[in-house]
């Protein structure tokens, strides 16, 4: 393999404007850092929608040289990599400082539509906080994240997204030998509850107010609003990102995704889903349900995540404290979670129902077909695709053919074609079609695409990009990717290593 370095390579320049807003915080943060250069890296996937919403020309994601930078053998003229260094509970046990361990901040770019936007490689090499790593990511778990930032992004739901993957032959070791991959992904901040846990660990508490001011700065100015009035303006902060939160968590419980390590050194402090690592869309609807084989206890089951989100706000509250004050104050700040997750959900199943307004039996028909479906493993996207497809016009029967236990069906059908009756019929199967997607990254989907790249066919990475960055198009293209899982589907085994 040829092994590239740095050394006499030109600083490409993207067309982007570059400057690293982390970077003033202070070298206290982070440590500068050049990423190590890739063997002989190859085109994974790329996602020419990021690179429009970025202003980068999209000729690059296919360019020798864009590949070179997205493989971290060459800089862009202007970037400021580092790699940030956090703390964080990992499976609810304190883990001391963590940090970037196979990842390194590039800098953050002015987009045309977006604002600033930062560019992160993950899977770049070792850093100072890799701990034991190797500071290298994995080819299936980088198709992974790939794939699912831009399927998250499409179904509404607050996440990081995706630029490209790139791969390479050298080998990465796991539990066996795998080859090597970088994705590049892309956020307004990467910043997470762990950066705050870090300095409050620490007692340093000017560091701590420092990284809360320019949070509250860049992107929650309302806080320093309300505390005018209020007095507070990290009480402000640490209530912003609970609301922030309580929505994200209440998109993913909707669709029935599973985040798999919920730690909070994995929690965004602007409520966005990051960390790819062993996520799950559900296939069979098990509220218990753990996606994460290495998730012994279920700390981070589907119907736990709500609960944990809140712990892990918990945990922010307490690294915020020396700078809110008084303990009463903070909790006061964690309590708007508590109505804001339920409210959230009940208007996100309202959507997936067809249900334009409000009314007091809701939470009982929602309620109802939860536990319907949990009690008979019934295929959570499918159903609610066939319930969109009946009351847009279709047969009753696809759906009802769903259910071992008809009469318990056919009684909560009943329920809802009364409920819904009030409301005009094209617009709920509008609202509907529109809620509950055609498509969904299931695990044997990314696993099939996996397997082919794996033979350097990437066809299949890119076709299936296609279906989710469109999920609720029904098309010839997607037709594929919208059935019944298949059996084998049971035993893939998604861990925390990657």
């Amino acid at each position: 393999m040829n092994q590239p370095t740095h050394e006499g390579l030109a600083r490409p320049d993207l067309g982007l404007r570059w400057r690293n807003r982390f970077a003033t915080l202070g070298s206290g943060f982070f440590t500068p850092l050049r990423p190590q250069p890739l063997p002989d890296p190859y085109w994974v996937g790329t996602s020419p929608a990021v690179a429009r919403e970025l202003g980068l020309d999209e000729s690059w994601l296919q360019s020798p040289v864009g590949l070179e930078v997205f493989s971290g053998n060459a800089l862009p003229a202007g970037s400021q990599p580092l790699a940030s260094v956090y703390s964080g509970h990992q499976f609810g046990v304190w883990a001391g400082q963590l940090g970037d361990g196979r990842a390194l901040l590039l800098g953050s770019v002015d987009t045309p539509g977006a604002g600033e936007l930062e560019i992160q490689l993950k899977g770049s090499g070792l850093t100072p906080y890799s701990r034991m790593g190797d500071g290298r990511a994995v080819l299936r778990s980088s198709i992974r994240e790939f794939l699912c930032s831009e399927a998250m992004h499409a179904l509404g739901i607050p996440t990081s997204r995706a630029l490209c993957v790139t791969g390479s032959d050298a080998p990465v070791y796991r539990e066996t030998a795998e080859t090597a991959a970088v994705v590049t992904r892309v956020a307004p901040s990467f910043i997470r509850f762990g950066h705050f846990e870090h300095f409050s660990a620490r007692g340093d508490e000017e560091a701590l107010r420092a990284l809360a001011d320019h949070v509250i700065d860049h992107f929650y100015p309302q806080c320093r609003e309300a505390a005018a009035s209020e007095g507070n303006a990290y009480a402000s902060l640490l209530e912003a990102v609970s609301r922030r939160t309580a929505d994200m968590v209440a998109r993913w419980q909707a669709a029935g995704f599973c985040h798999g390590v919920m730690n909070t050194d994995n929690m965004s402090i602007l409520g966005l889903t990051i960390d790819y690592g062993p996520f799950q869309f559900m296939d069979g609807f098990d509220p218990a349900h753990i996606c994460n084989h290495s998730d012994h206890q279920g700390r981070y089951a589907w119907n736990r995540q709500p609960n944990i989100a809140y712990w892990n706000l918990f945990c922010l509250g307490q690294a915020l404290l020396p700078l809110i004050g008084e303990q009463e104050q903070a909790l006061a700040a964690l309590e708007p979670y508590k109505t804001a997750f339920p409210r959230a959900l009940e208007a996100r199943m309202r959507e997936k129902l067809g249900l334009t307004d409000a009314q007091p039996g809701d939470r009982e028909l929602i309620d109802g077909v939860l536990r319907l479906l949990a009690a008979g493993r019934v295929d959570y996207p499918i159903f609610w695709r066939r319930l969109s497809r009946h009351v847009a016009g279709d047969s009753l029967e696809p759906v009802r053919d769903l259910f071992a236990d008809r009469d318990a069906a056919d009684a909560w059908l009943l329920s809802f074609s009364e409920r819904i009756s009030h409301i005009p019929r094209g617009l709920a199967a509008d609202l509907m079609l529109k809620t509950n997607p055609h498509v969904v990254l299931r695990n044997h989907l990314g696993e099939q695409a996996i397997r082919q790249a794996k033979l350097r066919d990437f066809s299949g990475v890119q076709h299936l990009l296609q279906a989710l960055q469109a999920p609720f198009d029904e098309s010839p293209q997607s037709a594929g990717f919208a059935g019944f899982p298949p059996d084998w589907a049971s035993s893939i085994e998604i861990s925390c290593s990657s």
